[in-house]
């Protein structure tokens, strides 16, 4: 299986509003909703049982036999391999890392000095071994990061999932000791942010009561939370609304010396206004409510537009990059760099005094320094490997070293040192091939949609690919929140699929960003028929170059990308042999209400406006499965421990289909949050059952 992570979906509020809760279907006042409302209570004992009897069912199925082994176990030994790369975060002057393997199933944050970092061995240091931890306290720990002081960078705040949640608990921790800090901050386990404001003080952003959430279930009061104090004692500095989505703080700061601090009050799940919070006060900064905050450059923050913005007599397109002083009384925007054409700006970071920037044009990556000289930038573009991914490891802002990653799906990651003030960099380590591609080819190829708009995409395929349309072929998209699908190396695809014969295919349809804001905006709500469309035609595109053929094409994706499958397995069920859904929306109906939906009512619509309802109703793939059509069979995948999508919508879809009389597997994983399980051995499982059913599907069952 693809493994995508799903950044597009907006961090989840109150974990006790989304485990265990019921609720009545608006479906049901158009058509009676047959589907048993104990299917919902997340963690109910009918429903668990339910989970468990289709569980072993698939695992009966797909479970067993010569093929499900040996997938399974390649998908282990890839994720416990020691031939991995260890990406850097530059921490307190040193260079930290996460690391799995089969000594450590749970996970090690550890740490190395950049010149050891830069061999071909370095010596690493355990800072905390999440192993260990789990087992002291007997919690299913999974690690969530960290987010260190900028004065003193050993004190952090340490982010801990129960079993791959949102949902954190927030303990401080010392890098340097490696033991938690006697009396430090502690917040208890709840779909939070936080940031320090200085050493003793934490802005927090927290359900403060059960009703302290917004109708989306995230927190929406921000508070002033002192170094020994009790939640209940924190002052309250910013209140949002329950119709806001969330609101949240962050403090900047850059190589300057300069600290910022803003709350973030998100309106919907594109939208927001920002607020600049000092001496006390909360005043609005003038910026679009569509933009993107990247940094603290000197002073200013760096933004990214995600609409066009008229100030005076300066016009600024979406997707540029600008730079706004937060406190100045009249807004005078400085344009860094605008894109042009098919290109996308994918993000912009300080170091050292530069900033770092990577755009990609056509769906192939640069990366760019642009220094300040005089009143304007110039900019040099970094000797890095062309028409390929690229994108930035780790910056820091006092240090002009920072990290970059290139990759292809045929090219295996390598690592990057760079300097910025030299506009330098250094190859540093490339990761091992993990299969022979050495007969393998990609290219890039496009076809006009139903609307006429060009779509591209890629095809991983065998050099001496026949054109005959038998070729065993996956094709994944997203097709959502703007989140861009570029070129990457993956083992999993490249054993699990590749070198077993297959056709890897990725899909860059709109709703995504490979084309920044207005390639998204074309797929909002009503207009979300054409994302579906491009993937169609893409599909049909396969199919008339003779790459495949119905009988032999699978279909991938996952949450939002689970949404767009179960779409075209109800639009086009003769399209696919197989259709792999993964942490999927399925029941757009009554989205609004299961787990974190109703945040995402800017790109789905809402069905409290018929035009929206009536489109809902359209695609919503629960609601239009029909028992007279002969739909392929699909793999519907889960976990309990999803807080954010939740596994109603693929409970309720395989019962519809059970109801139909429809064929189906259904895989709930337990824990792993939105995702496909908390430990290597669990992720492991789903990724060998996913790949068994789709080979199986295709008739190579071997």
């Amino acid at each position: 299986m693809t493994v995508t992570v799903f950044r597009s979906f907006r961090r989840a509020g109150l974990a006790a509003l989304l485990t265990g809760s019921m609720f009545t279907p608006l479906y049901a006042a158009d058509v009676p909703d047959t589907i048993p409302t104990w299917l919902s209570d997340i963690n109910g004992a009918q429903a668990m049982a339910w989970v468990k009897e289709q569980n072993d069912r698939t695992l009966r199925l797909l479970g067993h036999g010569p093929l499900y082994q040996s997938l399974y176990a390649t998908s282990l030994k890839l994720l416990q391999t020691h031939d991995r790369l260890a990406s850097p975060i530059q921490i307190d002057g040193m260079i930290y890392n996460f690391w799995r393997d089969d000594r450590h199933l749970r996970g090690v944050l550890r740490r190395t000095t950049p010149d050891s970092y830069a061999t071909d061995h370095p010596e690493w240091t355990v800072a905390l071994d999440l192993d260990a931890l789990a087992a002291k306290e007997k919690r299913n720990w999974v690690y969530g990061g960290v987010d260190c002081l900028h004065s003193q960078q050993n004190l952090c705040l340490l982010h801990l999932s129960d079993g791959g949640e949102d949902a954190k608990t927030v303990r401080e921790f010392d890098l340097r000791t490696g033991k938690f800090v006697e009396g430090g901050f502690n917040l208890p386990h709840a779909k939070q942010d936080s940031s320090w404001l200085d050493r003793d003080t934490l802005l927090v952003s927290y359900p403060w009561t059960s009703a302290d959430v917004t109708e989306s279930s995230y927190p929406y009061i921000v508070k002033l939370l002192k170094r020994g104090q009790s939640l209940d004692q924190a002052q309250t500095v910013f209140t949002g609304s329950r119709k806001d989505v969330e609101v949240g703080p962050e403090v900047l700061h850059d190589g300057a010396g300069h600290q910022v601090t803003l709350i973030r009050e998100g309106l919907d799940a594109f939208s927001s206004k920002l607020f600049l919070y000092r001496g006390g006060q909360v005043t609005q900064v003038a910026i679009p409510l569509k933009a993107d905050v990247a940094g603290l450059f000197n002073g200013r923050l760096v933004v990214q537009l995600k609409e066009d913005w008229k100030v005076g007599t300066q016009s600024f397109s979406q997707g540029s990059v600008v730079l706004v002083d937060p406190a100045a009384a009249t807004v005078a925007p400085q344009l860094l760099v605008a894109p042009t054409g098919r290109q996308m700006i994918e993000g912009a970071s300080t170091s050292h005094g530069h900033l770092i920037v990577t755009l990609y044009d056509n769906v192939r990556g640069k990366i760019s320094i642009y220094t300040p000289t005089g009143a304007a930038f110039t900019h040099r573009d970094l000797p890095l490997p062309q028409n390929m991914s690229v994108g930035l490891a780790s910056t820091d802002e006092d240090s002009p070293v920072a990290y970059a990653v290139s990759t292809g799906f045929l090219s295996p990651t390598t690592l990057w040192e760079i300097n910025s003030d030299t506009a330098s960099v250094q190859k540093l380590h490339t990761l091992p091939a993990q299969f022979d591609a050495s007969k393998m080819a990609v290219e890039q190829q496009e076809v006009r949609s139903k609307d006429g708009t060009s779509i591209p995409y890629f095809i991983v395929h065998p050099r001496d690919m026949a054109l005959d349309g038998t070729n065993p072929t996956l094709l994944y998209a997203y097709g959502g929140f703007e989140v861009p699908l570029f070129p990457f190396y993956s083992a999993g695809i490249g054993n699990n699929w590749l070198a077993r014969g297959g056709v890897y295919v990725l899909a860059n349809i709109r709703g995504g960003g490979e084309f920044g804001p207005a390639w998204h905006d074309a797929g909002l709500k009503t207009n979300r028929q054409r994302i579906y469309d491009d993937f169609a035609a893409v599909a049909k595109d396969l199919m008339d170059r003779k790459v495949t053929s119905p009988q032999h094409l699978a279909i991938q994706g996952g949450s939002n990308g689970g949404l767009l499958m179960g779409v075209e397995f109800t639009q086009h069920p003769d399209f696919w042999k197989a259709v792999d859904i993964e942490v999927p929306l399925l029941d757009m109906m009554n989205y609004e209400h299961m787990s974190a939906g109703a945040s995402w009512v800017g790109e789905y619509g809402t069905v409290s406006i018929p035009e929206q309802k009536a489109f809902l109703r359209g695609i919503s793939p629960l609601q239009n499965l029909k028992p007279d059509v002969k739909y392929p069979v699909p793999f519907i995948e889960t976990t309990t421990k999803d807080d954010r999508v939740g596994p109603v919508h693929a409970r309720r879809f395989a019962w519809r289909m059970s109801e139909l009389k429809l064929p189906y597997y259904y895989w709930e994983q337990v824990a792993g949050g939105h995702g496909f399980g908390a430990s290597q051995k669990e992720i492991a499982q789903t990724q060998a059952l996913s790949y068994a059913y789709l080979w199986s599907e295709l008739g190579q069952a071997k």
